[in-house]
């Protein structure tokens, strides 16, 4: 087994002792949401701090009845019974893999931790790339191409996984492409696992959102959580909503020996929280406009160099491509970028990429600002690129993705970074 430490952690570890070395880093490789707790969550997360006893396996009554309301109120109808809760989505997921069981269909690029857990319950990746311009879903057609061949050569292909909105791309796919990808797992009998943790954050309200359980409810998981919308990475909560008892069971029978359940307190707040009480609400709307403004930004900033990139729609996420440079591969051009311009960011191979691409995955939700009340800041400021941290920032950015081209453009003078145009949203 070939597993290392995450990507993602390992990357925000070495920028962090980069720091501590006195090093500048332009820090845009963590997919952390850069704010502050709302105080009306640690209120109840102190006044919950005595639950010290086990709960059930699939989470306090409250959380699950708010999560299932919380559904609910986005037209999916839930049963608090068919609700498993655990410590982040990221063991539910894991969870999940070995629940189902099979191998898994997975869009190419996707987020680093998918295909490492896959190998960690000792399943195959079946890795497919996306539709131009909507990351987080396999390409319907290809899918079906491709599990088809994997069935005949005896692989036991059982779920495919999608993330809306995107990561690392930070696009949504379009309602055509979910409604033939549910078509497509219904023909072939695949489970759905639908990663929605990003959901709140797409950034324009007007935007469509459809889940494949809006149109295959009776195969389709969704998988969500609180590190994202509300800032609560580090306190691990997330919600899992299942299509049967049977999947449901099989599940808490894995919870059960992995966590058992949840933390006590984190619970309790986690149910205030995904009642959306009108503190919350605001805190969220407040945090996708903030994401989506500084995302926007730095979208302009890499086209204005030259560098191909879709616009963003949701979370804080870009994927731009540098084709036209001189690296053999994405890894290069990462550790080039930190090394010679201290720009950290992720490549592409680490989300299941080719390794010759020269793609790499940036993260805009630490340019917020290094301190509280400069994050606080931030999420107050009528125009947040006004302030003087977050505008330096991004000229810091412009500085080094003009330096970049200007030393390590392909030698042949015929070769020119290509534009792109931004992407019809909805």
């Amino acid at each position: 087994m070939s597993v290392t430490l995450s990507a993602t952690l390992a990357a925000n570890e070495d920028i962090e002792r980069r720091r501590r070395a006195g090093e500048r880093v332009l820090h845009l490789a963590f997919g952390e949401a850069g704010l502050p707790v709302h105080p009306a969550l640690r209120e109840r997360l102190i006044a919950a701090s005595g639950l010290n006893g086990y709960g059930p396996v699939a989470g306090a009554p409250a959380l699950r009845e708010a999560a299932a309301g919380y559904w609910s109120r986005r037209h999916l109808p839930t049963d608090p019974d068919l609700v498993v809760c655990g410590p982040g989505s990221k063991p539910l997921l894991y969870g999940l893999l070995l629940a189902i069981g099979g191998d898994i269909v997975l869009p190419m690029p996707s987020w680093v931790s998918y295909a490492a857990q896959t190998e960690l319950v000792g399943a195959r990746s079946l890795l497919v790339p996306t539709p131009h311009g909507e990351g987080g879903v396999p390409d319907p057609e290809r899918v079906a191409a491709a599990v088809r061949r994997a069935r005949a050569q005896g692989r036991d292909v059982r779920s495919l996984l999608v993330t809306l909105p995107d990561n690392p791309a930070g696009t949504l796919a379009k309602a055509s492409t979910i409604r033939r990808i549910a078509e497509v797992a219904r023909e072939l009998d695949l489970t759905i696992v639908s990663d929605e943790i990003y959901r709140d954050l797409v950034h324009s309200p007007a935007t469509a959102f459809l889940s494949p359980a809006d149109v295959a409810p009776e195969r389709t998981v969704i998988t969500s959580g609180l590190s994202k919308s509300l800032a609560l990475g580090g306190w691990r909560i997330g919600v899992a909503r299942l299509p049967s008892p049977l999947l449901r069971d099989r599940l808490l029978a894995v919870a059960s020996e992995i966590w058992s359940s949840p933390a006590a307190p984190v619970q309790q707040a986690a149910a205030y929280a995904y009642t959306e009480p009108p503190e919350l609400v605001d805190r969220v709307d407040r945090s996708r406009e903030l994401h989506g403004a500084v995302a926007r930004a730095v979208y302009e900033r890499f086209v204005r160099a030259g560098v191909r990139v879709d616009a963003p729609q949701g979370g804080f996420y870009l994927y731009p491509d540098f084709t036209g440079l001189d690296f053999a591969s994405s890894a290069d051009l990462a550790a080039y970028l930190l090394d010679r311009h201290g720009v950290g960011v992720l490549p592409g191979h680490a989300f299941g990429d080719d390794p010759e691409a020269l793609r790499v995955r940036v993260a805009t939700s630490l340019l917020y600002g290094e301190t509280t009340s400069l994050r606080l800041a931030a999420l107050d400021a009528a125009d947040p690129l006004e302030l003087p941290w977050i505008s330096a920032s991004l000229d810091d950015l412009s500085e080094a993705l003009t330096a970049l081209r200007a030393t390590r453009q392909a030698s042949r003078s015929h070769v020119r970074l290509p534009l792109v145009t931004a992407p019809a949203t909805g």
